[in-house]
């Protein structure tokens, strides 16, 4: 995915130290009974740090917002392949890569703004970004029309003690 348009990231998201601690990647069809799947791979790579239940369900909500995205608009009224990656990295910090070699997106910026659809049926809110910002600490996207789309998202995971949950 060479020349993919990229929306800046702020400098208070971006990590100084991204050593790799643990990683996992799965690859699967872009068929809407995925969504769940890749859900429960993320809740399953992020127990290891011990997070909340909110934590888990913020992860579980972003992932199904980029799964889903992918299957809907990526691929449209076609089968391709999604891939996920989900990185451990230091300070309990997860980052979480949602790619396809779909359609891609024309405009990220405008694809970002909140209530902005393709749908020309207007069954989707276009609110799937705002919802992966909302429980993500930061989000990337990269994509290029006719190429694909690659999401990238981190989250910190806090640290508090078993018995203060």
């Amino acid at each position: 995915m060479d020349n993919l348009k990229q929306a800046p990231v702020p400098e208070e998201q971006k990590s100084t130290d991204c050593r790799i601690l643990n990683e996992c990647r799965i690859a699967f069809p872009s068929l809407s009974a995925n969504e769940g799947y890749a859900r429960a791979c993320a809740a399953a790579f992020c127990a290891q740090l011990d997070p909340t239940a909110t934590e888990i369900s913020d992860i579980k909500c972003a992932v199904s917002e980029g799964v889903t995205n992918a299957i809907v608009h990526g691929y449209k009224d076609s089968i391709g392949e999604i891939i996920m990656t989900l990185r451990m990295l230091p300070d309990r910090v997860v980052k979480i890569e949602i790619r396809d070699k779909g359609c891609g997106i024309e405009d990220v910026s405008r694809a970002r703004t909140p209530l902005f659809t393709t749908d020309p049926a207007g069954e989707r809110s276009g609110m799937g970004f705002t919802v992966m910002e909302s429980f993500m600490d930061s989000l990337r996207v990269l994509s290029n029309p006719g190429k694909g789309t690659k999401i990238t998202m981190t989250k910190k995971f806090s640290l508090i003690p078993r018995n203060r949950r």
